[in-house]
């Protein structure tokens, strides 16, 4: 029997593909997509769709209930960049929506939850290099606290309560299928599409700047593959690090020369910049590699020349 899936956030960066991949998987009408509005896109147009506020726990528990619902993969959230200009909001959808979802699932309503959480828990007293799984913890983000606070609810109801919730700490994120979101790591989304239509890209970042990274294909395989892991074999409850590569503003610009030779990149660091310099360059992820078996298929090199394929 295919569990009966809902996801919450459905058309954004992860929703979007995360939706695709598991209708392919477990059959279009057991994946019901949501969102706060209807959109005509591919996730709304394939398949069962219902408009959804994150924040609304009746809506939730009504389409929980009239779908038979038995996983939930709660991806709607608000981004870094874009949660540093409306924190209250932020920390309500980000926090309340996460309470909605649990609380379900410790009334027994649903079996099992998915909820994102992201490097942007560590903060600046964060070792910078092999960030460890277990370490100092201390945001300076509106996004972060939110994630760090959600990372302790999450442990918190599955000891308490048995509530069988999982997670992986996401690092940037590069789609060609999906824009950018609003979050710090956007550069390296962003520069591909301009990069083919301009030849030229201006990075809010500075050229140094070294964060973690993944292409989405690894980020919708890894999120697969934590949810079908037996619950044994899950020993983390509040989230799993995660990683695959890491690389500078100038490492990306001088890979996309190989395939564009006159592709030109200048640098005019914004606010943005204070919130990567508070991220890790690089993660250890080895406890997710040992409990369930992950690991990543991309490289800068590959990635970058099957975006280019597929922005062409």
């Amino acid at each position: 029997m295919n569990p009966k899936i809902l996801i919450i956030g459905a058309c954004g960066q992860i929703g979007t593909e995360l939706t695709h991949k598991l209708r392919a998987i477990y059959g279009t009408e057991n994946v019901i997509a949501s969102d706060i509005r209807k959109l005509n896109n591919d996730v709304v147009n394939s398949g069962p769709f219902e408009v959804v506020n994150a924040l609304d726990f009746n809506q939730i528990e009504h389409i929980i209930e009239q779908y038979h619902i038995d996983e939930v993969y709660l991806m709607a959230a608000l981004l870094s960049a874009t949660a540093e200009k409306n924190p209250a909001f932020a920390w309500d959808l980000n926090m309340n929506s996460l309470f909605h979802v649990l609380n379900l699932a410790k009334a027994k309503k649903i079996k099992k939850i998915f909820w994102p959480s992201s490097i942007a828990v560590f903060g600046p007293t964060t070792p910078r290099n092999q960030t460890p799984q277990y370490t100092i913890t201390e945001p300076s983000t509106v996004y972060g606290i939110s994630k760090q606070s959600g990372e302790r609810w999450c442990e918190y109801y599955h000891n308490i309560f048995g509530v069988d919730v999982r997670s992986i700490r996401y690092p940037g994120l590069i789609s060609w299928s999906t824009p950018p979101g609003g979050g710090t790591t956007d550069y390296a989304v962003d520069i591909y599409y301009k990069a083919l239509a301009d030849k030229k890209y201006e990075c809010f970042l500075s050229g140094q700047t070294e964060l973690p990274m993944m292409y989405m294909d690894d980020a919708i395989r890894a999120t697969i593959a934590i949810m079908q892991a037996p619950a044994e074999n899950i020993k983390i409850r509040s989230s799993y690090n995660l990683a695959a590569m890491s690389f500078t503003p100038t490492e990306i610009a001088a890979e996309i020369q190989k395939h564009i030779p006159d592709f030109e990149m200048t640098y005019n660091p914004d606010f943005r910049q204070k919130i990567a310099d508070s991220w890790p360059a690089s993660i250890d992820d080895s406890a997710a590699r040992k409990d369930w078996g992950w690991q990543h298929q991309w490289e800068l090199a590959n990635m970058t020349a099957d975006m280019l394929d597929h922005l062409k």
